[in-house]
């Protein structure tokens, strides 16, 4: 079970992006995350007509590397490390070191 998963709200720690929220589109396979609206580039397409793509200069999302974010805490609103712990029932959860509440209320 990973520590950070899609859909995720996060904050930034470290890079020009440093202290931006978003949420994660897409958790790559290489400890990498894609952050809506953090660390965006600038991609040059050619037009591709077979696939309705317009050339131009595009702006879009490069991936993060996983240790530079931390999962937003609403209670504190702040970013904070996530640990994983084994609930009674069974069931995994993951629940914020600084405070030790769970962090996977549904």
């Amino acid at each position: 079970m990973k520590k950070i998963r899609k859909g995720d709200k996060v904050l930034v720690l470290a890079g020009r992006d440093k202290g931006k929220q978003g949420t994660v589109l897409r958790v790559l396979d290489d400890s990498r995350v894609l952050v809506e609206n953090v660390n965006m580039i600038k991609r040059h397409t050619k037009p591709n007509p077979n696939k309705g793509v317009t050339g131009g200069i595009i702006d879009r999302e490069a991936p993060i590397h996983v240790s530079n974010v931390a999962l937003f805490n609403p209670a504190t609103g702040k970013g904070e490390r996530v640990g994983m712990r084994v609930m009674q029932d069974g069931s995994k959860v993951r629940f914020f070191k600084k405070s030790g509440e769970v962090a996977d209320v549904k």
